[in-house]
């Protein structure tokens, strides 16, 4: 079993439904006006010629800490956390990228939504220290609010901004 097969194994165990089916990309302009329903919560094995990662976790914030340590114990990194503001849903995303590289190559990307209105995730910095920085990062410029984490404090912004100055909403 590859890493990838083991990583989808493991993380399984957080769904009570294995596997979202994956979501084509449009092939004509008609399919792409169509609404999208929501992803439901689960794990998409993507192409990763095409995609640039091989798992694709979308999970609720309550899962997120067990998440991370169950890719923590498969030997994978910590490469980046960001947000994305879907003003028009009213909710913000945080996306995790793990990977590892050692004799099987795997990307893993987790993401979680919350509400606008009540921007507040676990942190992961018991898990991975070096979170610490990417959460003061991504609360900077989001506003996401990482609960537990140990110096929340503006890394690239002043002290006394009260902006996050890539919500879709911000006004400069």
């Amino acid at each position: 079993m590859n890493i990838q097969e083991k990583t989808k194994e493991t993380l399984s165990v957080l769904f009570t439904d294995q596997q979202s089916p994956p979501v084509p990309e449009p092939e004509d302009s008609e399919e792409s006006d169509k609404k999208q329903l929501p992803r439901e919560n689960g794990i998409i094995e993507q192409d990763y010629q095409t995609k640039g990662f091989h798992l694709d976790i979308l999970l609720g914030p309550d899962q997120l800490v067990e998440a991370t340590q169950m890719i923590f114990d498969l030997g994978y990194y910590l490469e980046s956390i960001t947000g994305v503001d879907w003003i028009k849903d009213n909710q913000l995303e945080t996306v995790y990228d793990f990977s590892r590289y050692d004799f099987d190559l795997c990307r893993v990307v987790v993401r979680t939504r919350i509400a606008r209105s009540d921007p507040h995730l676990p942190t992961i910095t018991p898990i991975y220290t070096g979170a610490s920085w990417h959460e003061r990062e991504t609360h900077d410029f989001f506003g996401i609010v990482f609960d537990g984490h140990p110096h929340l404090i503006p890394l690239l912004l002043p002290e006394d901004a009260d902006f996050h100055p890539l919500l879709k909403d911000f006004k400069a």
